[in-house]
């Protein structure tokens, strides 16, 4: 099998989050996919499939090291660069089935649009204490859940400065995003998700899909230009389409290309 290996959400090489893309003629044993996204070690990885669905291109899956996952913006993204830009995908359009429903991603320009469920989070009357353990000395404006639990602070600094005890984290939630206004963009954020073996992701697509409505109804705007504030860091356009989608665009760069022998 031929594995690639693509930076997402990033213009420059060691940016944004790599994922590893494997191209599949058929689905291969699930306990297999999941050995080999243990073996990369990478935040995702991602294998597609011709599509069974005639309304798709490709059928879509995604493994972090420790699970497979319903969404994943990053590799969705990943996946698209290396069809349209490697395998020569004809066209500019791709729609990947997922267990998310629909994807679709557009080629424009040097950037990948992807159209992704708008999941808006429900404010939660009550912050658990062990939240606050977990955040630290960071004051939480408000606590929110979707999927993911998101926790609304102040401002870009104390969203860049927090640093989360990942051992509580694991003990009593399951992924936490953090969010502030930023300071040269709409909204910045960072993601944890350590009980998926992913201590922090370095740009995180699914965590738009529920920060883009979050912050269009916020700040009453359908563009959106977002930070991720990780290490490598990460960036992404958005827009809040309607109640029911939102896109997210992003660059890539490509890394390498290797053979898994089995």
């Amino acid at each position: 099998m031929t594995l690639y290996q693509v930076d997402a959400f990033t213009h420059k090489l060691f940016g944004g989050n790599p994922a590893a893309v494997i191209p599949l003629q058929e689905w291969m044993d699930e306990k297999l996919m999941q050995q080999l996204a243990s073996e990369n070690n990478l935040s995702e990885t991602v294998f597609f499939t011709p599509a069974v669905n005639k309304h798709a291109d490709y059928d879509i899956r995604w493994f972090t090291p420790e699970a497979e996952i319903n969404l994943c913006g990053h590799a969705t993204l990943a996946s698209a660069y290396v069809l349209f830009e490697i395998l020569m995908h004809k066209g500019e359009k791709l729609v990947f089935d997922s267990k998310s429903g629909l994807l679709t991603v557009v080629k424009q320009d040097d950037k990948y649009v992807m159209d992704f469920p708008s999941w808006m989070p429900e404010r939660l009357e009550i912050v658990p204490e062990e939240m606050r353990q977990v955040i630290g000395n960071a004051e939480i404006l408000g606590l929110y859940k979707n999927r993911d639990f998101i926790v609304e602070l102040a401002d870009e600094e104390a969203v860049r400065n927090c640093s989360p005890d990942f051992t509580l984290m694991k003990k009593h939630f399951d992924k936490v995003i953090i969010t502030a206004p930023g300071r040269d963009a709409d909204f910045v954020s960072r993601f944890f998700a350590p009980v998926l073996g992913v201590d922090e992701d370095p740009v995180t697509g699914s965590a738009h899909a529920q920060l883009i409505p979050f912050w269009s109804d916020k700040l009453e705007k359908k563009q959106l230009f977002a930070r991720q504030l990780s290490p490598r860091g990460g960036e992404l356009w958005c827009c809040q389409v309607n109640k029911e989608r939102v896109t997210m665009a992003g660059q890539c760069v490509f890394y390498m290309k290797g053979e898994i022998l089995l």
